[in-house]
This record gives C-alpha cells, sequence and structure tokens, in this order.
C-alpha cells in the first residue's frame, strides 16, 4: 500500500497544510562530512558515512525521485546495507516497503521491539485524533528488534537507540557516535525552538511530551549536546532551542505557536531542490542565532 499511500499524502496533505507555514524540510544536501540529507516532499531521509561504512535513517516515502537524488549525493543504494528505522509510519518506511522499487532489499532494518507489533499487525497505527487507522504495512527485510538504550555497532559507528513513545507506541531516536540525535517525528521545529510533534498524528500526546521532557534530561546528564536532526523541519545544534517548548504540542489548528515564515508555502513543491544545490550548498541549521 506505500505507492498508494505516498501519492494520497502528496495530494490530500499538501492541499491541507498549504499555507500554514508549519513544514518546512531540508532540501537534498550535505548537513557536515558525516550526514547528507534527501528530501522527499515534506520528508527527509538522512545517510550517515564514517570511513567506508554509510548508514541509512529511515525509509521515506515509497519515491519515485529516490534513486535520482542519491545519485546527487554520490550513494549507491546497492551500498546501503543498514537502515534504522526511527518509526513505521509511511514517510518513514515506505521505500523498504513489498511495493516499492526495492533499491534496499539487502538491507537490514533495524527497529525497536515494540515499534515491530505495528508490523507484524498485532498494533494498528492510529492517526487524526485516533479516529482512522491506517494500513498494515509488508515489508521483507531482515530485522534486528531493539530495545531502549541498547547500544550497538555497525562496523566502527557507535549507535544507541532511545524509547520515545507517544507519536507511536515504539517511536525510537538514533543517537550516533554521542554527536548526532536523529529523532525522527519526536521533535518539531518552529521559528523559535522544538515543540512536540505535531498533535493529531500521535497515539498519546501526554506521553510524547513526557518522553521528549526525559530526552533532554536524559542528554543533559549525559553532558552530550548533539546536533538534533528532525524528519521535516530541518536540524540544529543547540538543545535550549531544541528543547524550548517541550511541555508544548505543534497543532496547526494554533498557527501562531508554530508557524515559520520561512516554511515554504506548499512543502510539496520541490522545485527548489536541485542538484546544483545539493553538490554546492551546505544545509543551513536553525538555530536561534539563525533565525536573526
Amino acid at each position: 500500500m506505500s505507492r498508494f499511500d505516498s501519492k494520497m499524502q502528496e495530494k490530500s496533505m499538501s492541499l491541507m497544510f498549504r499555507g500554514k507555514q508549519i513544514f518546512k524540510p531540508l532540501n537534498t544536501g550535505r548537513i557536515d562530512k558525516h550526514v547528507s540529507c534527501i528530501r522527499e516532499y515534506v520528508a527527509n531521509i538522512f545517510f550517515y558515512t564514517k570511513n567506508d561504512t554509510t548508514i541509512m535513517i529511515d525509509a521515506g516515502y515509497n519515491y519515485e525521485r529516490l534513486k535520482e537524488k542519491m545519485e546527487w549525493l554520490d550513494i549507491d543504494p546497492g551500498d546501503i546495507k543498514h537502515i534504522l528505522i526511527t518509526h513505521q509510519d509511511t514517510d518513514h518506511v515506505g521505500a523498504i516497503e513489498d511495493d516499492s522499487d526495492l533499491l534496499f532489499k539487502d538491507a537490514t532494518i533495524y527497529v525497536g521491539e515494540i515499534e515491530n507489533r505495528y508490523l507484524t499487525g498485532e498494533v494498528r497505527r492510529k492517526v487524526m485524533y485516533k479516529l482512522a487507522k491506517l494500513s498494515l504495512l509488508n515489508i521483507s527485510n531482515p530485522k534486528v528488534l531493539l530495545k531502549d538504550k541498547e547500544v550497538f555497532y555497525i562496523n566502527d559507528i557507535k549507535i544507541e537507540a532511545l524509547l520515545v513513545p507517544g507519536h507511536t507506541w515504539g517511536h525510537m531516536v538514533y543517537l550516533i557516535d554521542d554527536k548526532y540525535l536523529f529523532t525522527g517525528d519526536t521533535i518539531w521545529f518552529g521559528a523559535d525552538g522544538g515543540f512536540s510533534f505535531i498533535d493529531a498524528l500521535a497515539e498519546d500526546n501526554k506521553l510524547a511530551v513526557k518522553s521528549l521532557e526525559k530526552l533532554e534530561k536524559y542528554l543533559r546528564e549525559r553532558k552530550l549536546d548533539p546536533i538534533i536532526i528532525t524528519g521535516h523541519t530541518g536540524y540544529a545544534d543547540d538543545l535550549d532551542f531544541s528543547f524550548a517548548h517541550k511541555d508544548k504540542l505543534c497543532t496547526f489548528l494554533k498557527k501562531q505557536l508554530v508557524s515559520d515564515p520561512e516554511a515554504p508555502y506548499d512543502a510539496y513543491d520541490e522545485s527548489d531542490d536541485t542538484r546544483e544545490k545539493a553538490r554546492s550548498e551546505m544545509l543551513k541549521k536553525k538555530n536561534k542565532e539563525a533565525q536573526s
């Protein structure tokens, strides 16, 4: 169903969120020498490269231009053997579903053991204030199931999986080499800082807020200050900015809370995402000083 769901979102969500100044995905390009990014409509997927190993974080939509944009960044789909999945929504797993182009059919996916219950059909994903159920997923890739705070290595890349339930019951974020935190749909950056993710899409909003507060506490107690990389609203390297509104929810019904004047009118319009920019410009961060 991923191909149908991806096309449906391209049309319906473009109309729903047009002019709301909420979605602000990064364009395709590089954050630094380790992290590359691809834009798929309103979503971003990421690649982390160290020495001769590249791992992928989330698998995006069932997106027809993925291979093309990977070529912009000189990444060969055949080289991707490991994919970290934050959660099971179609804009994060579409490229590994069975009806995709199967660019990563030989890759092992890493997913939380609780989140895996969606993939087995034991639990159904609910959105729009629990009024709608999403389609069941079909994914045939081999899986490694992860526990909260589990630390593992892919070659010499250190990865720590942290459970942050709320958006989904088993949502994971990934701390890589203690320097980069890939947050999926946990944090939403507005113009002046981070919020808990969109309320209409959460399984449990109160739990999502608690998870965000717990995540910040965990990072500060360990004296970690990683680059915070979100799935839909860019990245920052400022913990105060990233967790500025951790007790508040992103809701497009209250535009004044989370609107960003730099957000495109229609984030599904990719006309400004080009090969030339991807190869020549570093991607801008969203710290407070970057907004002034």
